[in-house]
């Protein structure tokens, strides 16, 4: 495969990940209840409530009343496994989890939160393979993403290793391996001694300069800047994050917010940096007036930054 058609398929990869990611967990939130009777919507609300404030308890046993109102509606259970799974209660977490899941099984958070009570119990996917079918190839590509998301590469490779061939199979190979270069590469230069860096190291030079603007403000050649360092490291957040945040500044805010989120996507084990980024993205989004994403991202903000 020649350079280009590779790096075609990557990062046509990273807008499909990064689209799956923010839209599904869109979906998650927004729930349209016109089809059902008052007091179920109002139980359900205020069971999102109870929920929000860590009521959890309060939370369950609302939950459990939407589903004696109407036990067809899946997204009752999955709230109940995020519920369940958030006051530590694995089993019956697991159990409303594997109903919500088999219910729509290509549903990506519902499968997110499965593996995560899993894990949680010490568990794999492989201790609900009889209630669950593998046959959905949607579902295992979910998988395989999920568990790349989670920095498990080794299972997400095995996952791709026996999936036929395809565009996805494709650029999530090449996203795993790239993160691997990646972390590599990182470790190597956290080796090298500080004072050694700034003469030798083009990245290091980058990142300095690029952090004397943002502390001037200069958010012109911010943006300059910022595009010739992703010209040589296409690879790197610190630099998506320089533009996006170069752009925001400067009345941008469309703009900036694609290069934000693909800032994320190359993100990795940097909780200083992800916090800004998250910040950045909800100052954009509260500017374009949609206030859905901005609390999102709010949300993500790790305390202790």
């Amino acid at each position: 495969m020649n350079v280009r058609l590779k790096w075609v398929i990557y990062i046509l990869g990273i807008f499909i990940f990064s689209q799956l990611s923010y839209a599904q967990e869109e979906e998650s939130a927004e729930v349209f209840l016109e089809d059902y009777t008052d007091e179920f919507q109002e139980t359900f609300f205020e069971a999102l409530k109870q929920k929000g404030i860590e009521n959890y308890d309060k939370a369950i046993n609302l939950f459990l009343k939407c589903k004696s109102l109407d036990s067809t509606y899946n997204v009752v259970d999955f709230e109940l496994a995020k519920s369940y799974l958030a006051n530590k209660q694995y089993v019956e977490a697991q159990q409303y989890g594997v109903e919500a899941l088999k219910s729509e099984p290509e549903n990506f958070w519902y499968l997110n939160v499965v593996v995560e009570i899993l894990q949680k119990q010490g568990n794999s996917m492989e201790m609900i393979e009889e209630q669950i079918s593998f046959d959905n190839s949607k579902l295992i590509e979910n998988l395989a993403l999920i568990y790349f998301q989670k920095k498990n590469y080794q299972k997400a490779l095995n996952i791709l290793k026996d999936m036929e061939d395809s565009s996805f199979k494709e650029a999530l190979s090449l996203r795993i391996k790239d993160t691997l270069d990646r972390t590599k590469s990182i470790e190597e230069i956290k080796e090298v001694p500080p004072a050694q860096n700034t003469d030798l190291n083009p990245l290091l030079k980058y990142k300095e300069e690029i952090g004397e603007l943002i502390r001037t403000k200069n958010y012109t050649s911010l943006i300059s800047k910022a595009d010739s360092a992703l010209e040589e490291f296409p690879t790197q957040p610190y630099f998506y994050y320089a533009k996006g945040m170069g752009l925001n500044r400067s009345g941008k805010q469309k703009e900036a917010t694609g290069e934000l989120e693909t800032a994320l996507d190359f993100l990795i084990d940097d909780i200083e940096l992800g916090n800004d980024i998250y910040r950045e993205l909800a100052n954009a989004y509260t500017f374009l007036g949609n206030s859905s994403k901005a609390n999102m991202y709010l949300s993500k903000i790790k305390s202790g930054s």
